[in-house]
């Protein structure tokens, strides 16, 4: 028989450590709603216009994106990032501006795996439709900032920059492609092969602010000379950006103005953030980022409508938690273990009444030995083990042991039980947890 494994790129979160990616959405959406940001589920795949649309030649889209015709002979694809959908959603259903959206989805793409970033990674986020009021960017960083806080991380750097806006940008990207023409001999193969073909024809490639992302070193060193896109900011573009350091000024967010960060999708405009962390490798040390897309609501079918948001990888802020030892996993499993040696129906009913009184309870079945469930009991975390014995339901008792402290077990009434362990459990906050 074949052995199936996780396809390659992919792989299988399992207790406990399922519970920490749990606590992590509880933590992200604790955030973002206590700000007004509603979560919104949409659908794992789309049209495959609608992520075509938000960067047709950017290598998400012509490289890593998981395209193809489903049975009916639509082309469809899986999710590569989480703002496409939630600004479609909104452009098809038109809910009241403004318009404030979460999200924790799976995306997809074909891509070498690596450290944090997988070809099925989760991502949390926000989005935020109906204004263009620099004071939304300074709040949206914030919400990234703040769940960094709450997850506990103290060595994660905050860049800022600024793409410029509709008057300001044409005129920056005219003097990348010609800082590019002038300097192709020393980018790396891929973009001197994209510079000369575009150079041939005559064009200017979609967009040439991309070569600022390439990570290979002919590319990074060239570009260390390249125009900086705050040196072409129009006056309205240098004074939004301005109303957004200030506004971070004035929240204590500290930030660096990083001339490199150009994000990886053509939608971007005005100001783009990213959130590293110091700990992790430079390649793989983006934990989030986002920035402001007023042009994409238009780009799939609404009307002119400014946005912003920003997504955080799951993977990565784990892997950031990790290489500061914040976040770790808890204990896990139940608050109570019932042991029974009577094979009969009276540990199903125990359970049932803990349940049903919000008790987290567990037991073991198949008839085993005392001491294989004392060892259950043990590696499940319980507090406490409720042990049911031939004497104790003759009598109409239940033994109580609890598990993390050196006291003899305590027997209580069958019919007071539920209520001794609620009163237990009651002082017990944080103990196992």
């Amino acid at each position: 028989m074949p052995r199936f494994q996780a396809p390659v790129g992919t792989r299988d979160i399992m207790p406990p450590e399922s519970a920490r990616w749990e606590r992590l959405v509880g933590v992200f959406r604790a955030r973002v709603e206590a700000a007004g940001y509603g979560l919104v589920l949409s659908p794992m795949f789309e049209d495959v216009a609608v992520f075509e649309r938000v960067g047709g030649a950017t290598d998400v889209v012509t490289k890593e994106m998981y395209d193809f015709a489903d049975k009916g002979g639509r082309r469809v694809a899986l999710r590569p990032e989480g703002t496409a959908s939630v600004v479609r959603a909104w452009v098809q259903h038109r809910p009241p501006l403004p318009f404030k959206a979460w999200y924790a989805a799976p995306s997809f793409r074909y891509e070498r795996p690596q450290a944090g970033r997988y070809r099925q990674h989760h991502q949390l986020g926000i989005e935020a439709l109906g204004t263009d009021d620099p004071e939304l960017d300074v709040e949206v960083i914030a919400l990234a900032w703040g769940v960094v806080a709450d997850l506990g991380l103290e060595r994660v750097g905050l860049a800022l920059n600024s793409l410029g806006d509709a008057e300001s940008r044409p005129r920056y990207v005219a003097a990348m492609w010609s800082f590019m023409k002038a300097n192709r001999k020393g980018l790396c193969e891929e973009h001197r092969r994209r510079t000369d073909e575009a150079d041939a024809t005559g064009t200017v490639p979609a967009n040439p602010l991309r070569v600022l992302d390439c990570k290979r070193t002919d590319c990074r060193n060239t570009t260390e000379s390249a125009p900086r896109s705050i040196d072409f900011l129009s006056d309205a573009a240098a004074a939004d950006f301005g109303r957004v350091t200030d506004g971070l000024g004035s929240v204590g967010i500290d930030y660096r103005i990083e001339p490199r960060l150009v994000r990886g999708l053509d939608y971007y405009t005005r100001t783009i953030f990213e959130l590293v962390a110091e700990d992790l490798d430079a390649a793989q040390n983006g934990i989030g980022g986002g920035g402001r897309y007023d042009g994409l609501v238009e780009a799939l079918g609404g009307p002119p409508t400014p946005g912003i948001g920003f997504g955080m990888g799951m993977e990565r802020l784990l892997l950031a938690c990790d290489a500061e030892s914040k976040f770790k996993l808890g204990s896990t499993g139940v608050d109570v273990w019932v042991v029974d040696s009577t094979g009969g129906s009276e540990a199903t009913k125990l359970v049932h009444r803990l349940r049903t009184a919000g008790v987290s309870c567990d037991r073991s079945f198949n008839g085993r030995s005392m001491k294989a469930q004392f060892r259950g009991a043990d590696r499940s975390g319980a507090v406490m083990a409720l042990v049911l014995g031939p004497r104790e339901v003759a009598a109409g008792e239940v033994s109580v042991q609890l598990l993390r402290e050196d006291s003899p077990a305590v027997v209580v009434g069958a019919a007071d039980v539920v209520g001794h362990v609620v009163k237990i459990l009651a002082g017990q906050v944080g103990a196992k947890r």
